[in-house]
């Protein structure tokens, strides 16, 4: 006879993740989106910008929502393989939508919609170990597309075999940067998992432990996730990185602005590292790298605004319009019983592995 497990508070979701602190989390960043548009359209000094905004062409917006729309079905494409490929595709598309929901409403470059990811996981019966391997190896594969892609484009257009001529500064420095990123993350798995901190050890060395332990088996998992060549994996990768840039390129070309490519692509790397910083979604921080990285690297100042605005608005509502759908589908779900696991019997072990990943979302809300 199957036993199974009520619902219990335990697996309410924690505070950072709750109904009514996303909600407030998701206007806060929308008010600030809200004063960019209107910073855009009443700021004097800004007329060039608002004409391109009254002319632009609504069928190029239409296409790059439909390619951020690719881009999050990508996500969630190779979210399934790394972290539930013994769960249905139904769970996969609520937990990657939720996760990309969160996102959208937190920075931290998406370690919170990870975290998000993270806890639904370990509810629905997966191991918190497990979960905070593959996290770890989910943000690595996620990131080192962008990181080699660098390393590519920068040193190609340093030698001039594509795009237009630019500085060394803003081609082959990115690229030797990108290429010892690549090189420290390859090297991480010589560090050793550590020793395991002692039972009466207090609370951050405990964490630490974890962490260390956390990176290192992540990191090695990631790449042998590369290594397995995996179809979902590498397709999702490449596709969720290629069809965000291609939002960008499509928002230039709703206002008749032909910014070559290969700007695009590099410039878009560096102007995300504004995404780092601790701001309610990263507006102002993506936006201001974005703009300043693109009109360094030569596109126009007043189409790279209004681009970046345009890119901006559909980066936050398509994510977070699906995300909304999935995390109540995601609530449902994990509201009816479900059997007993394995680690159910160990729910302190549970939360404080939990608390790893999901501590990032708390402290960023």
């Amino acid at each position: 006879m199957q036993l199974v497990q009520e619902p219990t508070a335990e697996r309410l979701p924690p505070r950072a993740f709750q109904t009514r602190r996303l909600l407030a989390g998701a206007l806060q960043v929308g008010t600030l989106i809200g004063v960019l548009v209107l910073v855009a359209a009443l700021a004097p000094g800004l007329g060039e910008v608002r004409g391109l905004l009254a002319d632009a062409s609504l069928s190029w917006i239409a296409i790059a929502v439909g390619l951020q729309l690719l881009s999050c079905l990508s996500y969630v494409l190779m979210f399934r393989p790394i972290f539930c490929h013994d769960r249905s595709w139904g769970t996969a598309n609520r937990i990657g939508w939720s996760a990309l929901g969160m996102g959208s409403i937190v920075p931290a470059s998406g370690a919170a919609g990870l975290a998000l990811g993270g806890w639904a996981l370990i509810q629905d019966g997966v191991e918190p170990e497990r979960v905070a391997r593959r996290s770890v190896a989910f943000f690595l594969i996620k990131g080192s597309v962008n990181f080699v892609a660098v390393a590519v484009l920068g040193t190609a257009m340093a030698i001039g075999l594509f795009g237009p001529p630019v500085s060394l500064w803003l081609t082959a420095f990115p690229a030797a940067l990108a290429v010892l990123a690549i090189a420290a993350v390859l090297l991480l798995p010589r560090l050793g998992e550590g020793t395991p901190a002692p039972a009466d050890a207090g609370r951050v060395r405990r964490g630490a432990a974890t962490a260390r332990s956390s990176i290192v088996t992540g990191t090695r998992e990631a790449i042998e996730i590369l290594r397995a060549r995996d179809p979902l994996v590498i397709v999702g990768a490449l596709g969720y990185w290629v069809f965000d840039n291609a939002v960008l390129w499509a928002a230039f070309n709703a206002f008749g602005a032909h910014v070559d490519i290969s700007i695009i692509l590099l410039g878009y790397l560096v102007g995300q590292l504004g995404g780092l910083l601790p701001i309610p979604g990263g507006v102002g921080g993506i936006d201001g790298g974005l703009i300043g990285t693109l009109v360094v690297f030569g596109a126009p100042a007043a189409a790279t605004a209004a681009a970046v605005l345009v890119y901006r608005v559909i980066l936050f509502w398509l994510p977070l319009i699906g995300g909304a759908i999935g995390f109540v589908a995601l609530r449902r779900s994990l509201a009816g019983p479900k059997p007993v696991t394995r680690h159910a019997a160990r729910p302190r072990v549970v939360r404080e592995r939990a608390a790893v990943g999901v501590g990032v979302a708390q402290r960023a809300a």
